[in-house]
């Protein structure tokens, strides 16, 4: 079995490093044509995904939309676990509104946010229970920055914690001997365009 793990496209509040966490908001027009440079880029390479599997939140379902029609595979039902990280108090805000607000240490603060085990331990078992359901299937998961470095960082300690861009592409095996890292973070199908 492969997983794919995409981050979804550029946002407005992305533009302006404004947290989204679960708050959902739509792609913007960068963010629309990133979806369509990753899809042209599968549509290039040898065909291996099955399904596209998206979080709830909009703008990886349109990212996910996307892919699936330039492919021409099924898109699963959304599933929330793949959702970002639920930030709590600091959602909707920049880092200089956080630090107006509740000062330089505003990280060590609890403001009601997702814990990383929780975010981890919701990601490892959604990708149990897809080799359980589809083990012979190959699935591209559209989801969020936050929650693919913490789900790869508990599924590989090793790697350097790298922020994952937008339309971040990744590719993980499966086998009876557990889970490998194929490719990681790779955003070469953005190069032709300056929306980094």
């Amino acid at each position: 079995m492969l997983i794919g793990l995409v981050r979804h496209g550029e946002t407005s509040w992305n533009v302006v490093r404004r947290i989204q966490g679960q708050t959902d908001i739509p792609l913007n027009e960068n963010g629309i044509q990133q979806a369509k440079l990753l899809a042209s880029r599968l549509q290039n390479e040898e065909q291996i995904w099955d399904y596209v599997l998206t979080s709830d939140l909009q703008r990886a379902i349109v990212t996910g939309q996307h892919i699936a029609e330039a492919l021409n595979i099924q898109v699963l039902p959304s599933d929330q676990r793949l959702r970002e990280r639920y930030f709590g108090e600091v959602e909707g805000t920049t880092l200089e509104e956080r630090v107006e607000r509740w000062g330089e240490q505003w990280k060590e603060l609890d403001l009601g946010a997702e814990s990383h085990e929780l975010m981890r331990l919701r990601g490892v078992q959604l990708l149990e229970e897809l080799y359980t359901r589809y083990p012979n299937a190959n699935i591209l998961c559209v989801s969020h920055g936050s929650f693919i470095a913490q789900l790869l960082q508990e599924l590989f300690s090793h790697i350097e914690d790298l922020r994952i861009g937008n339309l971040s592409y990744s590719i993980l095996s499966r086998d009876q001997d557990g889970w490998q890292l194929l490719l990681h973070n790779c955003t070469k199908h953005l190069e032709s365009i300056d929306l980094q």
